[in-house]
């Protein structure tokens, strides 16, 4: 297993970082290894990525979200599979610090073939981290938020709207 773990700050309060993070169909605007993403279940995705010649396809099961705080998911293919987690924590009042930690297990050959590809992979993640603080940067707003959570792969519903005057509504004419 091989562990990464990248931080960046951003110039942006943690629920604007936070919300453009759940929006997974944006990510091909601002990763560039990242070249399609579908929402196959609530808690389900499917990822299309391509770094050079390589072109992969997997799911990724969501199995904690916590709206402002964090996100963590696992690849559901065997091999190679991996493991990650998102998290965010306001360093002032309009900015706010985003950590990446992946975990990838390769097995057998494959762990022998990509150890060498595994400095790749840290600079990847620290590029594609970049590319996000640019970009939100650059819109100053998220571009839409899912508010929902999520544990051990089960949604829970979003966060409840707030109570409906009791004032009756009086009539018009």
């Amino acid at each position: 297993m091989n562990t990464i773990e990248e931080t960046i700050e951003v110039a942006v309060p943690v629920r604007t970082a936070y919300n453009q993070w759940t929006q997974f169909k944006s990510f091909p605007r601002f990763m560039s290894t990242v070249k399609r993403v579908e929402q196959i279940r609530p808690a389900v995705t499917e990822w299309v990525i391509a770094f050079g010649p390589v072109r992969r396809t997997f799911q990724a099961e969501i199995v904690r979200q916590r709206p402002d705080s964090s996100l963590a998911w696992r690849s559901l293919e065997r091999r190679p599979s991996h493991r990650g987690e998102v998290s965010f924590h306001p360093t002032a009042p309009d900015r706010a610090r985003v950590t990446l930690r992946l975990e990838v297990h390769r097995r057998g050959v494959a762990a022998l073939l990509t150890g060498a590809s595994f400095g790749v992979t840290r600079r990847v993640v620290r590029d594609e981290l970049g590319r996000f603080k640019e970009f939100i940067e650059g819109l100053g707003q998220e571009s839409g938020a899912w508010r929902g959570s999520i544990h051990n792969g089960h949604v829970r519903p979003t966060e409840p709207e707030p109570p409906r005057s009791r004032v009756p509504r009086w009539p018009v004419g």
